[in-house]
């Protein structure tokens, strides 16, 4: 049963769950450690698979359980892959000759980007395995025959949506809660309806309006990183929030420590939407190389296929100290992240949160 301090309990008896967060999935800049942390909290930690094997997932998913006996979330991405396509990803390294040269760096072959694989075959045979709470799409669904095998594990499934339409979408397909995603929020934008990056909508005009078009449990996501945000939500009738940048700056997130240095000073101006890290619109903060090509270069190869000949060039320049080549995933709420501990912040920012609705409500 919900904790009646909280003005909406449908997210809660829906995820079984003490306090309303989710622990935004991070490909990339996170493992099982932050999701158990935020778990045995009270919250709901995610683990980001768009950059595992099935079998590394399992090693994960083994990882947390070990740690805490809560439930927790696994996130999939459910892009399609991109076609076949060796001219644009030579031309997209041709433009990059000159920072190779500079860097003293060696262009690699086409089509060797880091991976980030759509939910398929053998990510369904695990999840039917290893049975999650929740499992979360980006990008949209899965096929139908997947979809359905992922219903059938009994796992609450959730998606991102950044449109109206979308959310409606994704509430007739059948899905247990909708995540609206900001275009404050850090990290890959969710779109799968559109991809006009130029109408993306505000978190705080987005939710009430997708609360008002489903019937589901909307959750807000995208530039809350305080009590401030999350009371702010559940006043525009969100049942929960999903916080990723909020997370990042805690001793479980695996970002590196120029990542760190620069999100101790970024300010909300800093970070914008760009393509040319992975060839997919994403917030992050502005660097060089956003700065000298971007922030949406229109030849930057489908994604994620952008992302390969970037790498060399990222391990030499941060293996010098920068991160001019290196992608600094961010939202809009950066300045207000805190240094501490996943589980304590966690607590943190329920506590700020139900303050601040007691004080709205006196």
């Amino acid at each position: 049963m919900a904790d009646a301090n909280w003005p909406n309990g449908k997210l809660l008896d829906l995820l079984e769950i003490d306090v309303p967060i989710i622990q935004a999935p991070m490909a990339g800049a996170q493992g099982s450690e932050l999701a158990a942390a935020v778990s045995t909290a009270g919250g709901m930690g995610s683990l980001p698979c768009a950059m595992l094997t099935s079998e590394i997932a399992r090693e994960e998913v083994a990882r947390i359980r070990t740690a805490t006996n809560r439930g927790f979330l696994i996130n999939f991405f459910c892009h399609k892959p991109p076609a076949d396509n060796p001219g644009a990803e030579q031309r997209w390294i041709e433009k990059l000759a000159a920072y190779y040269a500079e860097l003293g760096a060696e262009p690699p072959a086409p089509a060797s980007a880091a991976a980030r694989a759509p939910f398929d075959e053998a990510f369904c045979e695990m999840i039917e395995e290893v049975r999650p709470k929740a499992v979360s799409f980006h990008f949209g669904l899965p096929p139908d025959d997947l979809f359905d095998r992922v219903r059938k594990t009994g796992a609450k499934v959730l998606c991102s949506a950044t449109t109206v339409r979308e959310a409606e979408f994704l509430a007739a397909r059948g899905v247990d809660a909708v995540i609206a995603q900001g275009s404050e929020a850090g990290g890959h934008r969710g779109m799968f309806l559109t991809d006009d990056v130029a109408s993306q909508i505000g978190t705080f005009a987005l939710v009430p309006q997708i609360v008002d078009a489903v019937d589901v449990p909307v959750i807000a996501a995208g530039g809350i990183a305080d009590g401030r945000g999350i009371a702010a939500a559940f006043a525009l009738g969100a049942s929960g929030v999903q916080l990723g940048t909020a997370y990042l700056r805690t001793p479980e997130a695996k970002i590196s420590a120029i990542h760190r240095k620069a999100l101790r000073s970024a300010h909300a101006e800093d970070s914008v939407l760009t393509n040319v890290f992975t060839g997919r619109p994403a917030r992050g903060l502005k660097n060089r190389f956003v700065r000298e090509l971007g922030p949406l270069a229109a030849d930057a190869p489908a994604f994620p296929l952008a992302a390969g000949p970037l790498m060399p060039l990222r391990a030499k320049a941060e293996a010098a100290g920068s991160g001019d080549f290196s992608p600094l995933w961010t939202g809009q709420a950066g300045s207000l992240s805190r240094e501490m501990p996943a589980g304590k912040l966690t607590t943190l920012l329920a506590e700020e949160a139900l303050e601040r609705l007691r004080t709205l409500v006196g």
